[in-house]
């Protein structure tokens, strides 16, 4: 008796391999088609980075590192796109092999290739290869880590001290009897008489991250732990950076700006925030309600009754370029919305509306504007 497949079975085994190729080939016009949109997608992603560098209202750009440990993490960085990319071009090359050289073919009956075992070469190729990848990348991340957290620090290196808070930064200078907030000032570092910044961190509240991707890596501030990091820029400039650890509602507007400054500049910087803050007889009014409100419970002024600790020191407040820990441009306007309703500002912050009337909170803002 003599069995075979019909032709009704054959017609319908044709009509499914044409649906098939004509579906494969839809999603493949599909891909073309959106191929365009995703380039241009990754173009604008990657304006941002590779963007000009000396303008300090654009996204930090980590490809322009200006400090020896943003140098040493972004040629350990290149090393390892190095060998990253060797691997895709020789998996990529193999798969494109494998594609073409394996289609598909008019007479393929669909049938699956007997299976090959026990292959001792490749078994061993792909054990030892990647374990050898794994061993380079390893060693040359430890050398650079050690390199950078076990550096030598000279007797001309500068002292700060970084608090992180809810949502801003406190920068101490111990050596120069210094306090301020938000804005990090740092002397250059000259290659030949290094004077690197070495900045120790701590937290006031819960787990923050200090990054400025252009001069260092990230390091971690961790309630009840004391960490270590070093900056030496070797050119002025302002570099951004901001929190990189979600630390509450307003971590995103939690920045931070390093003013990089000539050994001159750095000096009469510090001579002039170790100034007390000057009075003003005009300001006589709103010096008075900063003094009897709540608003000497967070702040400290240098010379006068107010020395809270829990928001940034007002001493010097108007030599600053931004207020709210970046989020706005320090002038007369910001500065009086920020103390009517810091909450258009910066939603989530801590610090309380003060609910003055408009004549205390002009006088108030005011007296702010003379502490320069």
């Amino acid at each position: 008796m003599k069995t075979g497949i019909g032709p009704g079975i054959v017609e319908g085994q044709t009509v499914v391999r044409e649906i098939h190729h004509n579906s494969q080939r839809q999603v493949n016009k599909g891909r073309i088609r959106w191929t365009p949109i995703l380039l241009s997608g990754y173009l604008l992603a990657a304006r941002p980075v590779f963007g000009n560098p000396e303008d300090p209202l654009q996204m930090p750009n980590m490809f322009k590192p200006q400090s020896t440990p943003a140098h040493s993490i972004f040629d350990l960085s290149l090393f390892v796109l190095a060998i990253c990319a060797v691997i895709f071009v020789i998996v990529f090359s193999l798969l494109a092999y494998s594609v073409i050289k394996f289609r598909r073919r008019a007479d393929d009956d669909g049938r699956e290739p007997p299976p090959v075992y026990g292959s001792n070469q490749i078994e061993l190729a792909w054990t030892v290869i990647p374990a050898l990848i794994v061993l380079v990348l390893f060693l040359a991340t430890a050398r650079v880590i050690h390199a950078i957290q076990q550096a030598r620090k000279p007797p001309e290196a500068i002292d700060v001290i970084a608090i992180g808070h809810q949502f801003w930064w406190e920068f101490r200078y111990p050596a120069f009897g210094v306090v301020t907030a938000n804005e990090l000032h740092v002397p250059t570092s000259d290659p030949s008489h290094p004077t690197p910044t070495f900045i120790t961190l701590l937290s006031a509240d819960t787990d923050h991250s200090f990054w400025v991707p252009r001069l260092a890596g990230k390091t971690d501030l961790i309630p009840n732990r004391v960490n270590h990091m070093w900056i030496d820029p070797n050119e002025t400039g302002i570099f951004v950076g901001q929190c990189a650890q979600y630390c509450g509602t307003q971590h995103a507007k939690m920045l931070l700006r390093v003013y990089v400054d000539s050994p001159d500049q750095f000096k009469q910087w510090v001579q002039q925030q170790a100034k007390p803050a000057q009075v003003s007889e005009s300001a006589k009014e709103g010096r008075r309600i900063f003094e009897t409100t709540a608003c000497i419970n967070c702040h400290s002024v240098s010379g006068t009754v107010a020395d809270g600790r829990f928001g940034p020191d007002l001493t010097h407040l108007m030599s600053r370029d931004t207020i709210a820990s970046g989020a706005a441009t320090n002038n007369s306007e910001n500065l009086r919305m920020w103390i009517h309703n810091p909450d258009a500002i910066k939603p989530g912050s801590l610090m309380p509306a003060m609910n003055l009337d408009r004549r205390d909170l002009d006088a108030l803002t005011a007296y702010l504007e003379t502490l320069r």
